[in-house]
């Protein structure tokens, strides 16, 4: 070593500028230039003279006013801004309050306001219990016990989180059941040897995770808050109502197909490096039996936890306990923890502020285009494109339209946009009512496009193992394979379980 470094200390050095040179940041024209771009949409956009107005089949006009014209810049500024990532995504979230202020698209106290919407409070809450799963050992415990179970090949392990994420979102809303999993992926993407390093074993675990629990969260009542706003808005224009089962009924398959070919497609285009981790299930067996007994932290949040899911499912068939809003059903957990201090201020100050604030973002935006009415003007002219189009491409024109704003704004607001819309369309065509329905709300419980279109995207990218864009375009494609197979259903097994397709 010693003559290693006299030989080093003899050769001849850089002068210092250089060495000085060499160290600086680049300028990142890249980053400037999406930032740029996006800021050039906006204002051209923004002052653009007014756009016709919408007109539906009925003769109906929506104006599109200037307020409205502005969150559609805004929109599509944000979504520049996130998609090629130019700033922290909590940054560009922030960036669309204060660009809705300055530019009177809202008044500051309508826009920010939505930061604190319970939606966010939820997602607030999901993250704790995660952080609590971690702190009191739980989420070792259960990574361990899944890896005993599927064994040391990668693609088994892929499987296994797929289908247990899945499967969580049927009893749990998605976001509490991917803040679950999360802390488990991150315990299962450490024994494979890699550190933090991005991997392709990583980006197939966390991206596929996301995806499954959009996948999972449509077969269920439970799984969001999507189904039951959908069914009651169905109620109200159609007089039928949507059952607890018949849900399930409709929608299991196509989750389930879904669940299984995210996992094809993920074996395909992001194989893990290692086919198998060698000696993992006797280093898991080691591990489980170092863990010992379950700790009194461990048993506390799980009957928390399970108790909140209780009070939520209980929702649907106690009517004293509808009128609870979910947020605060999960925020109890949240003061549980702290009050009998499973968590400090520590985990406090862990919990991923920038996604907190990417949804705060994202339902500002939504709330945006809807009460300036830019969402419905929208949703019109998107689908008086296709009201003179075959009955079959006007349904998954539908499902289209609602995936691709699912993506952008809460799921909830692209089925209230897009539903009353077609479902006035769609007597012209001679389609019923319930296929346009569950078409509109299986895709909008899959947003894999972007990190905004629900939280269980925005959980996954905190594992920091891809990027917005590997997101972007992984999701291109399965959202394709998505409305493919919802076309397939219609003209097959829908019918034979007794959907209504068409009006005789």
């Amino acid at each position: 070593m010693a003559d290693q470094k006299k030989q080093s200390e003899g050769l001849p050095q850089p002068p210092p500028e250089i060495v000085l040179a060499e160290t600086k940041d680049k300028f990142d024209w890249k980053r400037v230039m999406f930032i740029l771009i996006g800021l050039g949409l906006f204002l051209w956009i923004y002052f653009m003279p007014p756009w016709p107005d919408a007109v539906d089949p009925g003769g109906k006009h929506f104006v599109l006013s200037p307020q409205g014209k502005g969150s559609i810049a805004l929109f599509i500024l944000a979504s520049t801004w996130w998609i090629f990532e130019v700033v922290p995504i909590g940054v560009t979230a922030i960036a669309i309050g204060v660009f809705q202020a300055l530019f009177a698209i809202r008044p500051a106290k309508d826009a920010f306001k939505d930061f604190m919407d319970p939606s966010v409070m939820f997602i607030f809450a999901s993250v704790v219990v995660g952080l609590a799963f971690t702190k009191s050992g739980l989420t070792k415990r259960l990574a361990y016990k899944m890896l005993q179970i599927v064994g040391e090949k990668t693609s088994m392990i892929m499987l296994g989180a797929l289908v247990v994420t899945a499967g969580l979102a049927h009893v749990m809303a998605h976001t509490a059941a991917a803040a679950t999993v999360f802390p488990i992926l991150l315990a299962i993407n450490a024994l494979y040897g890699e550190g933090d390093k991005p991997t392709k074993f990583g980006k197939s675990l966390f991206i596929g995770m996301a995806y499954a629990a959009g996948a999972g969260s449509v077969i269920t009542f439970l799984g969001s808050a999507r189904a039951a706003a959908g069914a009651g808005m169905f109620a109200e224009f159609t007089g039928k109502t949507v059952g607890f089962f018949e849900l399930t009924k409709f929608s299991f398959l196509i989750g389930w197909i879904m669940v299984f070919l995210i996992w094809i497609y993920l074996m395909m285009f992001l194989k893990p490096e290692k086919s198998v981790i060698p000696g993992l299930r006797e280093r898991v067996t080691k591990l489980s039996k170092e863990l010992g007994p379950m700790t009194r932290d461990e048993k506390f949040v799980i009957i928390t936890v399970l108790g909140a899911i209780a009070v939520m499912s209980m929702q649907s068939f106690v009517p004293a306990l509808k009128s609870l809003d979910r947020a605060a059903i999960m925020l109890v957990s949240t003061l549980l923890f702290f009050i009998f201090k499973v968590l400090t201020v520590k985990e406090l100050e862990d919990i991923p502020w920038n996604i907190i604030l990417l949804f705060s973002g994202a339902m500002s935006i939504g709330f945006c285009l809807w009460q300036t009415g830019a969402a419905q003007w929208m949703a019109v002219q998107w689908l008086v494109m296709f009201q003179n189009a075959h009955w079959l491409v006007f349904v998954l024109s539908i499902a289209t339209f609602v995936l691709i704003m699912t993506n952008f704004i809460m799921n909830v607001a692209a089925i209230a946009i897009s539903l009353p819309v077609s479902l006035v369309i769609a007597p012209y065509l001679g389609v019923a009512p319930d296929v346009i329905f569950y078409s509109s709300l299986i895709t909008a419980g899959m947003p894999f496009v972007l990190l905004i279109g629900a939280a269980p995207n925005a959980i996954a990218y905190e594992s920091k193992q891809f990027t917005p864009g590997e997101f972007f375009r992984h999701g291109l494609l399965l959202s394709v394979v998505l409305v493919a197979i919802i076309g397939f259903a219609i003209v097959t097994f829908w019918p034979m379980l007794g959907m209504p397709i068409t009006l005789k």
